[in-house]
């Protein structure tokens, strides 16, 4: 009777004890804050801070690895809750949104073939059957709005996806998911954007599209503050001068660039009014 107690007793307690070490020693410290600031995230599991959910972004900010500022969903509200959590003095940043680097829809850019495969631009790619002559333009097949978690892209009636800022939340799941990388994410108080992402010889963007980036260096030369410059075939603007003049909209003769300061100005009144926006930027810049 004796050995059987023991047979239990002792095993038990050995067993016992070396838990007790073991969660001791090998036990990971939660830190209360992340807790809290998980629960202040809101749940979107977008991806869109560059980690693998609210629960690790929340992980990540209480350890010093990332800022409060990432989480688009909960954007400038959640991050000022999240700055006080930490006891930090919350500093404002603009939002961003995602642009479309690319005008070039089924009536501006020449078409070169005819497409019958699946219904996706990565797809499409891969068959090396797209149908437009621009080999950097948009496929317009609508991945982008299939993958965006918040229906912030529509397609329009000539096949460009289009970005409804308002639902926009700078998750960057359409600048991951387009395969000609025409997606970036930019900060809504810059306006001006070259709507192009060519990089062919003028002659050659000219013939493809109406409206792609010819490098005549017209916006160059109308830019007074040095922003603007003409790379591998293609106008880029330097946001740090950049001044949203507009000079350079103006001077463009393919309209490859474009302003959206009056549009965003008209839906942001339109929005503090209490009336709906329009349904996309893009359009209504055009």
């Amino acid at each position: 009777m004796i050995e059987a107690i023991l047979t239990l007793v002792v095993p038990g307690a050995f067993f016992g004890v070396f838990l007790y070490v073991a969660s001791r020693f090998f036990s990971v410290q939660i830190d209360p804050r992340a807790e809290k600031i998980a629960e202040v995230l809101p749940g979107a599991n977008c991806g869109g801070c560059a980690f693998g959910g609210c629960t690790a972004y929340a992980k990540a900010i209480a350890a010093g690895a990332a800022q409060p500022g990432r989480c688009g969903p909960g954007g400038e509200a959640v991050a000022r809750r999240i700055a006080e959590i930490l006891g930090v003095e919350f500093t404002a940043e603009a939002r961003k949104v995602s642009v479309l680097l690319c005008a070039g829809d089924s009536e501006k850019c020449r078409p070169r073939a005819r497409y019958d495969g699946v219904a996706d631009c990565v797809a499409a790619l891969h068959a090396q059957s797209a149908a437009k002559a621009c080999s950097f333009g948009c496929l317009c097949l609508g991945t982008c709005a299939r993958v965006c978690p918040f229906d912030a892209i529509v397609t329009g009636p000539t096949g460009l996806p289009f970005v409804l800022e308002d639902r926009c939340t700078s998750c960057g799941k359409c600048v991951d998911a387009c395969p000609k990388k025409l997606f970036q994410l930019r900060s809504v108080d810059s306006f001006v954007h070259v709507r192009c992402s060519s990089h062919d010889r003028g002659p050659d963007t000219k013939k493809a599209c109406s409206v792609g980036c010819i490098a005549c260096g017209a916006c160059v030369k109308a830019c007074k503050f040095d922003a603007i410059k003409v790379v591998d075939n293609l106008a880029v603007i330097d946001y740090a001068k950049c001044k949203s003049c507009g000079a350079c909209v103006g001077a463009c003769p393919q309209h490859t660039i474009w302003t959206y300061r009056k549009v965003r100005k008209d839906r942001a009144k339109a929005t503090s009014g209490g009336e709906k926006p329009s349904e996309d930027v893009a359009a209504a810049a055009s």
